[in-house]
């Protein structure tokens, strides 16, 4: 049997010089604590070593993807000639597979063939011994970095972990900013307290504190360049009437230098904050349309990368940040959020507080989308994230009037169809006419008296209608009368007058 040995320097085929070698492979590695006991196991048949790096980085990347890579071709067509009948040993079945297919050579892979070669990397040097054991390590620690890269596919402008650490930083840049201006302002409102009502701007207010020093310097010392005319008026009234206590030099030398640190700090989240909208203009510029810089770096801080976040749902990026009162409100029984991170983007916060949930669904519903078509299309582009925002905003302002027309890009336009005007030539049919021409027939005939005898073999009911009729006056008679039908049931009322009818006639 033959055993295909990788190694970061080359490819190493050993001949295994016992049969029985792997039905025994639980006490194999005591055959190999030596180089002399390995020896009389495994014996170097061959070594192809690789020419550079980068011949050794494509022998490594098709091995670990199954195929067989030039160097191993090379090899196997100059000693599987000679062993034809001979079993050959791999660690990888893929590339035992790969192997089969194209050199028709009967490979095997198996937990015994790794155990050996387990076996044959400890005792490498030794067995292999035409290379020091410094140079392997060095072209094995050379053949990690490069596969390393391959990996990754290491892209500089492409790397979202830039975003995640970026926007980790804006996060405590702004912490930071925060407990310092407190603590600034907590200082000086000892001997000036009434400029903190005056001035609300928090940079403002430090640069005004940094140039003024002690409030009786307020009189001498100009503020057009931080402040408006009629604030500058009242800060300077202000400092005369003050009720803040005296400090030293020495207070104010400390609060100044901590007002230089505010400034430092302020500058350089402005800074960062510019890097962070390029960088995310860069990496997923549709998701920085539809919902902003800081809300889609935050969202794929949060989901770890821009492909952990594209493989989210809908439903899980509205709620992204959130997780706690999710499972709070499962727990408890109760209503779960209706948004998470995506609360603060502008197109949630233009919403009216009855759609603000609505407007959520539907942004995340299309910033899936977008995370998706950034993360994993080729082309860099802002058109569907333009679309989609325009149409957020149209739905949105429509559900707001209370519009009920669908606003949609995608929308089926109507084609109306072409009218075709067939004609269509009827005859006239007189079974169809109505039974009124008949009756006035039958009226005609009895007013003229040819139908006196008829009425009298007629039943009694026949009789009620023929007399019915004859009490009719002649204007109804011009009006369409009832139907047939209705007057087989008539009224009550009606067999009175037919009484009266009938006595007129006998006298």
């Amino acid at each position: 049997m033959l055993v295909l040995f990788e190694t970061a320097a080359g490819y190493a085929v050993f001949k295994l010089l016992k049969d029985n070698t792997l039905e025994e492979i639980d006490n194999l590695y005591k055959d190999f604590e030596s180089p002399e006991k390995a020896s009389k196991i495994v014996k170097l048949k061959f070594f192809e070593k690789f020419v550079d790096t980068t011949d050794a980085l494509s022998a490594a990347t098709a091995t670990v993807e199954g195929k067989v890579s030039k160097p191993l071709k090379k090899i196997l067509k100059k000693l599987v000639a000679k062993d034809v009948q001979d079993q050959l040993l791999v660690a990888d079945a893929n590339l035992g597979k790969a192997i089969k297919e194209k050199m028709s050579l009967s490979c095997m892979s198996s937990t015994a063939v790794l155990e050996l070669m387990r076996c044959i990397r400890s005792q490498a040097d030794s067995l292999i011994g035409s290379l020091p054991s410094s140079e392997m390590a060095a072209m094995s620690l050379g053949l990690a970095h490069s596969l390393g890269r391959y990996k990754l596919k290491f892209s500089p402008d492409k790397v979202d972990t830039m975003i995640v650490q970026a926007v980790s930083l804006l996060d405590d840049l702004d912490k930071e900013l925060n407990n310092y201006i407190m603590r600034c302002k907590e200082w000086y409102s000892w001997h000036f307290p009434e400029v903190t009502k005056l001035i609300q701007d928090n940079v403002t207010f430090i640069k005004v504190i940094k140039l003024m020093g002690m409030r009786h310097n307020a009189k001498t010392t100009d503020f057009s360049e931080i402040l408006p005319e009629d604030l500058e008026e009242k800060l300077k009234e202000a400092a005369e009437i003050s009720m803040g206590t005296e400090i030293s030099d020495e207070d104010i030398e400390n609060i100044s230098f901590l007002a230089d640190q505010v400034l430092e700090i302020s500058e350089y989240r402005t800074q960062l904050y510019e890097y962070l909208k390029n960088r995310m203009m860069a990496i997923a510029p549709n998701l920085t349309v539809l919902v902003g810089e800081l809300v889609g770096a935050r969202l794929i801080a949060h989901a770890g990368t821009l492909i952990n976040l594209a493989k989210h749902p809908a439903s899980t990026v509205q709620i992204l940040g959130a997780e706690k009162a999710l499972f709070r409100a499962l727990k408890t029984k109760k209503d779960t959020p209706k948004y998470g991170l995506i609360y603060h983007a502008q197109l949630v916060g233009q919403a009216s507080t009855k759609l603000k949930g609505k407007a959520s669904r539907m942004l995340a519903a299309k910033a899936a989308l977008a995370a998706r078509v950034d993360a994993l299309g080729e082309e860099t582009s802002l058109a569907l994230g333009t679309e989609h925002r325009a149409y957020l905003e149209a739905r949105i302002r429509q559900l707001e009037t209370g519009d009920k027309r669908a606003v949609s890009a995608m929308k089926k336009k109507f084609t109306p169809q072409k009218y075709d005007n067939k004609s269509e030539v009827r005859q006239y049919l007189r079974s169809q006419d109505s039974s009124v021409t008949k009756k006035r027939q039958h009226d005609e005939e009895e007013g003229n008296g040819e139908t006196v005898e008829e009425t009298q073999e007629v039943p009694k009911k026949k009789k009620k209608k023929d007399k019915k009729v004859k009490v009719e006056p002649e204007e109804e008679v011009e009006d369409p009368p009832a139907p047939v039908e209705e007057a087989e049931e008539p009224p009550k009322k009606k067999k009175k007058k037919s009484k009266k009818s009938k006595t007129e006639e006998d006298e």
